[in-house]
């Protein structure tokens, strides 16, 4: 039997556009109530605005950096506050740097690895406590990045290597506390990742829609049974 995801709550990193605002839309259509945060205020509440015309669930937007653990406390009060609990917790938001390591600045390593995977501890730090109450679910949106590495992806490699292993270990932890953990790891997906602009030539790649149903299908799958680690490919490379 599937679950029924109406009133349950989400929070979402990065969640203004791209695959956390695919999954954000999904969820609100199956009348989940979502928070997506982003550094961006009027990004974050411009999204929202959109979100509350899909479906039978409620969206906000909150202005948040993963890289400060003050902050990520600060989303997660928010959505208790105004909802009561927090069901389920998507770490999304990452960047992305490409160089060669001659190449590759410290600035630019410290930004890959700050986002992308100590911005995931400090999301699951931030809502341990209120997904061991709701005994809800903790996800993370890896890449297939994590599992293979590739010329100039020295930074990109390491965050997303660190992030499918730090979720699959947390995955060992929490389970005893009854808290579900997935890490997805998606290969070419339609985004506006590292500076691309979705369009027309994208209709072979995995599309947000996609990453969004498979939340929902996690979502409504039994408690009893944990996919904690999931590679998704276009079906034909382009």
């Amino acid at each position: 039997m599937r679950q029924n995801l109406e009133n349950k709550t989400a929070l979402i990193t990065g969640g203004s556009k791209g695959i956390g605002y695919g999954i954000a839309a999904a969820l609100v259509a199956e009348g989940m109530n979502v928070a997506i945060t982003s550094r961006s205020k009027s990004a974050a509440e411009s999204a929202s605005e959109m979100l509350n015309k899909i479906g039978k669930g409620k969206a906000f937007g909150i202005e948040a950096d993963v890289r400060d653990f003050t902050s990520q406390e600060a989303a997660v009060q928010q959505v208790i506050e105004k909802w009561g609990k927090l069901d389920l917790l998507v770490a999304n938001a990452g960047i992305g740097h490409f160089a060669p390591i001659e190449n590759l600045s410290l600035a630019q390593w410290h930004e890959t690895i700050d986002t992308n995977l100590t911005g995931v501890f400090y999301s699951i730090k931030a809502g341990f406590d209120a997904l061991k109450e709701s005994k809800g679910y903790f996800i993370t949106i890896s890449s297939l990045a994590g599992t293979n590495f590739f010329a100039q992806g020295s930074a990109y490699n390491a965050s997303k290597f660190g992030v499918t292993g730090f979720t699959q270990a947390v995955m060992l932890d929490v389970r005893q506390h009854g808290i579900r953990c997935t890490t997805i790891m998606p290969g070419s997906v339609s985004t506006y990742f590292n500076n691309h602009e979705p369009n027309e030539k994208d209709a072979w790649k995995i599309q947000i829609e996609d990453l969004g149903q498979m939340v929902v299908d996690l979502m409504q799958m039994h408690p009893r049974t944990l996919p904690s680690k999931i590679e998704v490919r276009p079906s034909i490379p382009g």
